[in-house]
C-alpha cells in the first residue's frame, strides 16, 4: 500500500485534510485522534512518517514527542509537528527546529506547504545521525578519556591531601585530649 502516514490531531477536519492532500495510492493514512492513542499506533505499526499536532488531549504532542526522541528506532521515523500557534512550540523546543530534526506546519495549511513539509521531514531524518556516531568519532573519544583520567589523578591526589590532613587534624585531637 506504499508509505504510512500516521496522522495524530484531534480534529477530524485536520485528519481528513491530510488524508485528501496527499496523492491517491502512494499512501495509507492512518488516524489518531489524541497522542496515547498516536503512541499505540507508532509502536504497532512502525509509520514511514508521523505528522503530530501539538496540542493534543490524553498525552499531549509534547509527551509523544519526547517519547518518540527517547527510543533509538523511532526517532528515526520522519516528523511533522504541527500547531496553530508556533510559539507553544517554540516554547518547548528551541528553533531553527531542524536542528531537532523534524519539520513544522503551522495550521492551517495548505496542499504545496503539507507537500514541502513531508519533504523536509523525510530529508532531516536522512541527516539525522546514528545514535552510535553522536558519541563523537574516536579522537573526540580517546580526548575524552584523557581529560577524564586527568581528572581522576587530581581527584586522587587532592584525597591524599585530605587524608593526610585529616591525620593531622586526629593527632592534634588526640594530643589536646590527653
Amino acid at each position: 500500500m506504499g508509505h504510512k502516514i500516521l496522522v495524530i490531531d484531534d480534529s477530524k477536519v485536520i485528519r481528513v485534510r491530510v488524508r485528501e492532500m496527499l496523492p491517491q495510492g502512494n499512501f495509507n493514512v492512518l488516524e489518531a485522534k489524541d497522542g496515547e492513542e498516536g503512541l499505540k499506533f507508532i509502536i504497532k505499526e512502525r509509520p514511514n512518517l508521523i505528522m503530530l499536532d501539538f496540542l493534543l488531549p490524553k498525552v499531549t504532542g509534547w509527551e509523544v514527542f519526547q517519547k518518540i526522541q527517547s527510543q533509538p528506532q523511532l526517532k528515526k521515523i520522519p516528523l511533522v509537528l504541527m500547531s496553530g500557534r508556533k510559539e507553544e512550540v517554540t516554547e518547548k523546543i528551541p528553533e531553527p527546529f531542524d536542528k531537532h530534526y523534524f519539520a513544522f506546519l503551522e495550521k492551517p495549511f495548505e496542499k504545496k506547504e503539507l507537500t514541502a513539509a513531508i519533504k523536509l521531514a523525510f530529508d532531516l531524518a536522512k541527516k539525522r545521525p546514528d545514535e552510535q556516531i553522536e558519541v563523537g568519532s574516536s579522537e573526540d573519544s580517546s580526548a575524552e578519556i584523557r581529560a577524564l583520567q586527568a581528572q581522576v589523578k587530581k581527584m586522587q591526589a587532592e584525597i591524599v591531601a585530605l587524608k593526610k590532613q585529616m591525620g593531622q587534624l586526629v593527632t592534634i585531637i588526640r594530643q589536646k585530649l590527653k
